[in-house]
Formats: C-alpha cells, sequence, structure tokens
C-alpha cells in the first residue's frame, strides 16, 4: 500500500495557501472587531470556524456569560500569559458572543446555547494599541477620548454617557465608583480591557501620574462591576506563569500587574486567572487555524510507519521516539512530527521576542504554503525541515522579528542563501544528492532551528535527535549520517568543539573559513605564485641561478668566468628529507651528466650547487 502523504490526507485554509497569512492574518485587534471596522477576524462565523476550542477560552465564554445572565459570581477576569498567546483573540470571542453568534455552525463547540444572551449586551472594548492620550482618539459622534474611561463610557452610553466623565477624560483624572456604575444601565455589560501597558506607555511622556490615575479607575472600576449583578470585565496582561513580563511593555505590564492586584483588593475581589491556551492544547489551535479538513483516517497508516521506522532504528535516535506517547502525540497531532512542536514551544519559546501561539502560526503556515507549492515526495508528515529560512516570509521572522539577526551570516553562507545566492547545503545536495531529498540542506534547517533558543544549554542538537527529526519513510537514515558529516567537514558556522551538539554560531570558525577557501584556489594559480616568489629569494648576483629544470640539458656544462651554478629544483618535482640521507633522483642525474647533443659525463660538477625543498614543509609553504 502506498503510504498517504500530507498532500493527501490534509486541505489547508485558502489564505494559508494563497500565502497571505502574515501578520494581517494572525495579528488579532480587538478595537477593529468591536467597532465592525472589517478584517481576518470580523466575521464570526470564519472566526469560530477558524479557533479551536480550548478548555480555557470555554471556560472562559462559561463564566463570563454566565455572569451576564446573573448566575455567575466571579465579575473579574484576568487571561494571563506570556504575548501572542491568545489572549486578543479570547477577548474577540466575547465579542462576537455577546452579539448572539446567530449563524455560527459551531457555536455549541464553544459555549452552551442555554448560556447565549437573549437580549442585547452593552459591551464597552478598550484597545491600548489604538488609545491616544495626546491627541485623542475618535470614539464616534465627535467625541475624541484621551483616556480609557473616555473611550468605555461613549461606547456604554453614547454621547450622554460622555459627558459624564468628559472633565476626567480631558484631565486624565480617574472618575468614581459611582459614575462608572451609572453608566451601565439595567443591562448586562461586558468590558473588554487589551494592551493596557501600551496605554501607559503612551500617557507617561504627558506629565501627571497616569500610573496612579490608572490604578485609581482600575479600583472605581472592579468595585462598580462587583456591585452589579449582570456586570463583568475582562483584561489581559502579558505576564507569564512566573510572574514575570517579557516583551517590549515589561515595565509597563509589571506596573499594571500591580495596580490591578491594588484595584482587587479594593474591590474586596480577586480576579479569575484564565489561560486561554493550555500547552497541551497549542497543537490543536494550529492545526484548526492552518487546516480546513485533515482525514485522521489516512494519518493511522502513517503514524504506524514512523512508530516502525522509530522501533527498527532505536539504537541511533533519540530515547523518547520509541516511548508510546510519542506516537500518540504524533497521532493528536497529525501532521506535524513531534519535534516540531517540541522545538517550537521549548526552545524557541524561550525566546524574549517569539509569541507562542502567534509566532508559531507565522512560521508553520509559511511552511504550509511553500509546501503546497513545491509539493516534496518525501513529505509524509510536517518536519522541522520544513520551516526553511530560505523562505522569505520565514527569514523575516526569526531575523527581525523574534530578533536573531546575528545568525544571518550563518543562514546565507551555510544553511539558505537568498537572492540567487546558493548556500552550502545547497552545494552539498546538488554534488551528492541529485534526484534525492535534499539530505544537507534537511541536516542544516533541523540544527538551526535546534539552535533557537536563549538558554546555552539548550541549543544544538546531538546526532541521535537529529536522526529521530528527519527520519521518515522516505528518508534513509545512512544517507542523513554521510550528510551530517559533509556538512559538519564544510561548514564555516558550525560549533565545532568536542562532544557538542550540532548547532550553529553567530560567529565564523576561522580555521574552517580557511579551510573553505584554501579548496576555492586555483592550483595552478598557487603554484605559480610559489615559483615567483622563490625566483625573487633566490635570484642574486654571486651565483648563477638556475630555475627547476627538467633534466640535466636545462643547466650549462661550463667552466672559466662563469659563476657557479644555483641549480633550484622545483619543490613539487624533487623534495629532502630532514637529515638528507639521499640524493633526489633529479639532481643526481644533473650532476652526473651535461645532456643535450655530445651527451656525456658533466665536466664541472664542482661549480653546481643544488637547493631542494623540504619535504616535510612544501605542504606548508603551498598552503
Amino acid at each position: 500500500m502506498t503510504l498517504p502523504t500530507i498532500f493527501d490526507a490534509c486541505a489547508p485554509r485558502a489564505d494559508i495557501l494563497a500565502d497571505v497569512g502574515g501578520d494581517a492574518g494572525f495579528a488579532a485587534r480587538l478595537s477593529s472587531v468591536a467597532a465592525d471596522e472589517g478584517g481576518a477576524y470580523a466575521d464570526p462565523a470564519r472566526f469560530f470556524a477558524d479557533t479551536y476550542p480550548t478548555h480555557g477560552l470555554k471556560t472562559l465564554l462559561a463564566q463570563v456569560f454566565g455572569r451576564l445572565a446573573g448566575a455567575g459570581d466571579a465579575a473579574i477576569f484576568r487571561l494571563d500569559t506570556s504575548f501572542g498567546g491568545g489572549k486578543t483573540h479570547g477577548l474577540i470571542a466575547l465579542v462576537h458572543a455577546a452579539r448572539g453568534m446567530t449563524n455560527i455552525a459551531n457555536a455549541a463547540e464553544f459555549l452552551e446555547p442555554g448560556l447565549l444572551p437573549r437580549g442585547p449586551v452593552r459591551v464597552a472594548a478598550f484597545d491600548g494599541v489604538n488609545a491616544d492620550p495626546a491627541n485623542g482618539r475618535d470614539a464616534g459622534g465627535g467625541v475624541r477620548a484621551r483616556t480609557p474611561w473616555g473611550e468605555i463610557a461613549y461606547a456604554l452610553a453614547g454621547r450622554e454617557g460622555y459627558e459624564r466623565v468628559r472633565e476626567s477624560d480631558e484631565k486624565g483624572s480617574a472618575p468614581g465608583e459611582d459614575t462608572l456604575r451609572a453608566l451601565f444601565g439595567n443591562a448586562p455589560t461586558l468590558i473588554l480591557l487589551d494592551e493596557l501597558a501600551q496605554y501607559l506607555a503612551k500617557a507617561e511622556p504627558l506629565g501627571g501620574a497616569p500610573g496612579k490615575q490608572l490604578a485609581a479607575f482600575l479600583a472605581a472600576l472592579f468595585g462598580a462591576v462587583a456591585s452589579t449583578p449582570r456586570a463583568a470585565v475582562v483584561f489581559t496582561l502579558a505576564v507569564g506563569a512566573r510572574g514575570e513580563a517579557t516583551d517590549a511593555f515589561a515595565s509597563e505590564n509589571m506596573a499594571i500587574a500591580d495596580a490591578m492586584a491594588e484595584a482587587a483588593s479594593v474591590a474586596a475581589r480577586t480576579a479569575t486567572l484564565l489561560n486561554p491556551t493550555e500547552e497541551h492544547e497549542t497543537v490543536q489551535v494550529l492545526r484548526r487555524r492552518l487546516f480546513q479538513n485533515i482525514d485522521n483516517r489516512a494519518a493511522a497508516p502513517v503514524v504506524e510507519a514512523y512508530r516502525k521506522l522509530w522501533t527498527a532504528n532505536r539504537e541511533a535516535i533519540a530515547g523518547e521516539a520509541v516511548r508510546p506517547e510519542t506516537a500518540e502525540r504524533f497521532r493528536a497531532g497529525y501532521p506535524f512530527h513531534p519535534e516540531v512542536l517540541d522545538v517550537l514551544t521549548g526552545k524557541l519559546a524561550t525566546l524574549n521576542d517569539f509569541q507562542r501561539v502567534r509566532g508559531m502560526l507565522r512560521l508553520l503556515a509559511a511552511a504550509v504554503a511553500q509546501l503546497w507549492t513545491e509539493r516534496p515526495a518525501d513529505a509524509a508528515a510536517i518536519h522541522l525541515h520544513h520551516i526553511d529560512p530560505g523562505n522569505r516570509r520565514i527569514r523575516e521572522e526569526i531575523v527581525s522579528r523574534i530578533g536573531q539577526k546575528a545568525y544571518a551570516p550563518a543562514l546565507d553562507n551555510d544553511i539558505a542563501g537568498m537572492r540567487g545566492k546558493t548556500a552550502l547545503a545547497g552545494r552539498i545536495d546538488a554534488e551528492r544528492h541529485a534526484g534525492q531529498p535534499p539530505y544537507a540542506a534537511y541536516i542544516a534547517r533541523t540544527a538551526f532551528m535546534h539552535t533557537l533558543a536563549f538558554n546555552e544549554p539548550l541549543k544544538g542538537a546531538p546526532s541521535e535527535r537529529l536522526r529521530y527529526a528527519m527520519l521518515a519513510p522516505a528518508v534513509d537514515i545512512a544517507f542523513v549520517d554521510r550528510a551530517r558529516e559533509a556538512f559538519a567537514a564544510a561548514s564555516a558556522y558550525l560549533d565545532d568543539r568536542p562532544g557538542a551538539p550540532l548547532r550553529f554560531l553567530a560567529e565564523p570558525n576561522l580555521t574552517r573559513v580557511i579551510q573553505r577557501e584554501e579548496e576555492n584556489v586555483d592550483a595552478e594559480k598557487a603554484r605559480k605564485t610559489i615559483d615567483k616568489r622563490i625566483r625573487a629569494l633566490y635570484g642574486g648576483a654571486h651565483l648563477d641561478a638556475v630555475f627547476f629544470p627538467g633534466g640535466p640539458h636545462d643547466v650549462p656544462d661550463e667552466a672559466g668566468k662563469s659563476a657557479p651554478k644555483l641549480v633550484v629544483l622545483s619543490w613539487d618535482a624533487a623534495t629532502v628529507g630532514g637529515a638528507v640521507d639521499r640524493v633526489p633522483e633529479l639532481a643526481a642525474r644533473i650532476h652526473a651528466g651535461k645532456g643535450g647533443e655530445g651527451t656525456g659525463a658533466r665536466l664541472f660538477r664542482n661549480a653546481l650547487v643544488f637547493v631542494a625543498a623540504d619535504e616535510a614543509r612544501a605542504e606548508d609553504m603551498r598552503r
């Protein structure tokens, strides 16, 4: 039976195949959706079709809409992951759900029908990315709001609502709890706060005490929401599980975290913490967003073929490959090889600028678009080596977005050249692997992806892990090893220290650079250069130099006023050892005879002085 490829078993979404899934396709903007401004996430049917119902997202929807229905106790919710982890996505899901989720085919996947709102819900969404505390943001109706409370007041109660807080908005002074509560009216009220750190960063240079005013506003807001039965507030914070903020607005996020804690204390409530996407759900989010359909029946024989390969090669590959849970993870995450998610979540996720889910989506969307364009015959699954840094979008993600510009020379020279330049891996494949998978390129890409980690001990892959990452039904493990050895022997950027895993360095290995340049030097040009230098050294006035004779006939047999002959033997024709225990055969012939017409014994042997190269150092001279 012919094993299905990913092209037989999977159908990517149309926007992924069109290769347009860049930042516009994955960067969610709350303000655009709340204002019905269009965009990738504005269509609720498409949004929920593309979204995987994670446990965190379903819990968020159930608890928030339970509260809006008057049945829930929790009123304050905090979506708390490092950036790129699905926080804004969760807020957008709340906006769409608050509008009723009508005509959503898979609505029941996300929320029980009984919890859907039966009437209008007042929704106010503040997005710190679009906030403009200096000039004011157009909130509608001719209102330019400068603060979160100004925007929220207009969103909840229109022009009349804004007039209640106008002075507070213009002066940047937080309104009181009763003022905010009056904006809710009698309708269920949902307030969403996203990217407050960016608002705080913009407001700080304006003077005053924006940080203190924000804390005062949050305290008043939390108090107003907590005392209103059918009101809820949901806010995001880019702070990780260890309570540390690591993105570009780290200090602002930490300041807001402190303000949130203080505000929750004032309101006599603690925010309910929710993680929109748990670690083990990440692969399902990727599958749902990237693929319209995955045939799990077709995946079953593929997973079994890999399991048999791993078992047959268990002595040569990473030990985890033969654990039963690895095959189960592969089955659940097909078409992604388990190593893809392990490296993205365990290595790239340690980099400060890597967005956990969004960054993975951008890398893998570009890889999927390229795979479906090129359709390599060996693609039974999507491996690390299918993330090609020769792809412009992938290169931009790695070099620019996640700040790995230091590796650009290694990428250009060894891994994947761009703008018509063929890197080392490509040259090896052209020479050794014509008509086969590009083993050297796969080696280079896999080692490079393993290199992208913050902690030094995480960087790189030992040989057994490399084999596990690359092994596939159409990939021969013997070729993997030979390609690894050939690439490692020629690479200028691999770490060549004894015992080091296969990983790239930002700086070139000088020894390898010299070796590579030596290989490119024309041998005849090198010989002529050496000969020229020898002529300069020995062409003096005291001896009559004869350079590089081919035999006795090239050395005149003369006496009288002629100077003694300095016979300089060619360095690649005759050499002597350190002890000079033998006479080079060419020197012996020249010494014995004179060649040419009237050939016979040489008469003036004592007029000859021979110079020959030291055989132990001739190669050093050439190098």
